[in-house]
């Protein structure tokens, strides 16, 4: 896929990397088979697990881009899922499944910082569009266009291209940037916090 988006790729070129996805899409295609062939044979649904929705995902979008006729470059983005499986290799895979159960046990408080979150963006959005419109009415022409301000200021990452002129709009920014810092760490340390617990709790099990 990386080889495919270079623009000066020959003929040749083009046509043995359709050769090679044909062999890797077949090869895959015969081991989400087997898997779920096995997996009814266990009576386990290998097909609605996340590595098994993962496979379906890498490999539907050559079959569909052949069948129908379009081009398929964008639905391509999927097979980058695979790089997924990596997670599965020995203590990966532990210290995942540790990481999502202490995702899952403070589901609650993310769910509650999350709408907070949502909260701040629609007051920012709202905030810099009824400051900076008057002065910027192409760069802050609604609340909805106003949100890519918003999310790159909440998150810290900012857009070089569109920034407030105004004193208001100034300084609404550097208090929207300050409020975002906390957007980020308080999620971040839920997470985390729980994480440890689950660590600890592992330890004195051993």
């Amino acid at each position: 896929m990386v080889i495919e988006s270079e623009p000066d790729l020959t003929v040749n070129t083009k046509s043995y990397l359709f050769y090679f996805e044909v062999l890797s899409i077949s090869i895959f295609t015969l081991e989400y088979l087997i898997r779920s062939w096995f997996s009814i044979k266990q009576k386990k649904n290998y097909n609605i697990t996340f590595f098994g929705i993962i496979d379906l995902l890498s490999i539907l979008p050559f079959f569909f881009s052949t069948a129908l006729g379009f081009d398929g470059r964008f639905v391509r983005i999927f097979r980058l899922f695979r790089v997924s499986r990596i997670l599965k290799l020995g203590k990966f895979s532990k210290s995942f499944e540790l990481l999502g159960d202490g995702i899952y046990n403070v589901k609650r408080e993310l769910y509650i910082t999350f709408f907070i979150a949502f909260i701040m963006l629609f007051f920012s959005a709202s905030g810099i569009y009824y400051l900076e419109n008057p002065e910027q009415p192409k760069a802050f022409s609604s609340i909805t266009e106003s949100f890519w301000w918003a999310v790159s200021s909440l998150t810290g990452v900012g857009f070089e291209e569109i920034f407030p002129q105004t004193f208001g709009g100034k300084l609404f920014g550097t208090f929207i940037s300050l409020i975002g810092i906390g957007v980020v760490a308080v999620p971040t340390g839920i997470v985390s916090a729980s994480f440890v617990e689950i660590l600890e709790e592992e330890k004195n099990k051993k």
